[in-house]
């Protein structure tokens, strides 16, 4: 059998070689043809385009028993430093932070989550590093959270080392489904719903995108972000998230930071903990 190939187009997304060919035929019909030379291959077909993504397994993950919340810092909105800001959220239970922020010139972040890490090495928390690698790696944090437009995953890890945690957002079933096969801890998913605390945001994806990623995620811990409040948290975790990330519910009274994430806590322990990884 000969396929015509219309179109070949390679790129790198995500660390990882992406294959994107249009056909005359129905990508069906060849999801076979490539499977060649022992490589693992994962089809995704959309309007047409039959994406084909090469990649290495990476068995090895950290364990990580990720926390039913998750909550992550933002200094314009609380009007707090990242430091008191850990300080509140550990009073409040919390043992795994995120520090974000876009704004700081780098010299001025770095002072943050010195201080911020130190709160939270006092008290037994770990925290994780949005965006910054470099940051991750120079303050010797407990991992890095990455986008789609960060240093690919594949680099992290090689920098930051096999018992660092990664993190990495997606916000469609495509980039999640690619994302399964990076070597990452956890799988952030969003927004679920409308959110304030994020500047140009990803469409909405809705709870129905929610749960189909968890269908594919596999072994990988989800983590729900976007919009989460009290009120529809167990909609999100009952749609198969295995943790969300918080912001705005959690830190946006600065006086109410600490009962803010003990109140959350409390409302997620009735949820089953499937989120332990080995």
């Amino acid at each position: 059998m000969f396929v015509v190939i219309r179109f070949l187009f390679i790129d790198l997304i995500a660390g990882c070689i992406v294959v994107v060919i249009i056909l005359r035929r129905r990508p069906t019909l060849i999801a076979g043809f490539f499977i060649a030379g022992g490589r693992r291959l994962i089809f995704i077909k959309t309007r047409g385009l039959l994406i084909a993504h090469y990649d290495q397994s990476y068995p090895n993950r950290v364990s990580l028993d990720l926390p039913k919340v998750y909550p992550i810092t933002d200094t314009q909105l609380s009007g707090l430093s990242h430091a008191e800001q850990v300080l509140r959220l550990i009073e409040g239970g919390a043992t795994l932070i995120q520090l974000r922020d876009k704004h700081a010139a780098p010299r001025e972040f770095y002072r943050e989550a010195a201080a911020a890490l130190q709160v939270a090495r006092d008290h037994n928390a770990r925290l994780i590093i949005n965006d910054r690698v470099d940051m991750a790696l120079a303050l010797k944090a407990d991992g890095v959270h990455l986008g789609q437009t960060d240093i690919p995953a594949g680099a992290a890890r090689r920098l930051l080392g096999t018992e660092a945690i990664i993190g990495f957002s997606t916000h469609n079933i495509a980039q999640a489904k690619l994302a399964t096969a990076l070597p990452v801890d956890y799988l952030a998913f969003g927004p679920v719903f409308q959110t304030l605390t994020k500047e140009n945001p990803d469409p909405v994806a809705g709870l129905v995108a929610l749960w189909e990623v968890g269908t594919i995620k596999g072994s990988l811990p989800l983590v729900a972000i976007g919009g989460i409040t009290l009120l529809n948290v167990h909609d999100v975790l009952k749609a198969g998230a295995d943790a969300v990330a918080m912001i705005a519910e959690l830190i946006a009274d600065p006086g109410k930071i600490a009962e803010n994430m003990s109140k959350m806590l409390t409302l997620t322990s009735t949820h089953p903990n499937n989120s332990s990884v080995s």
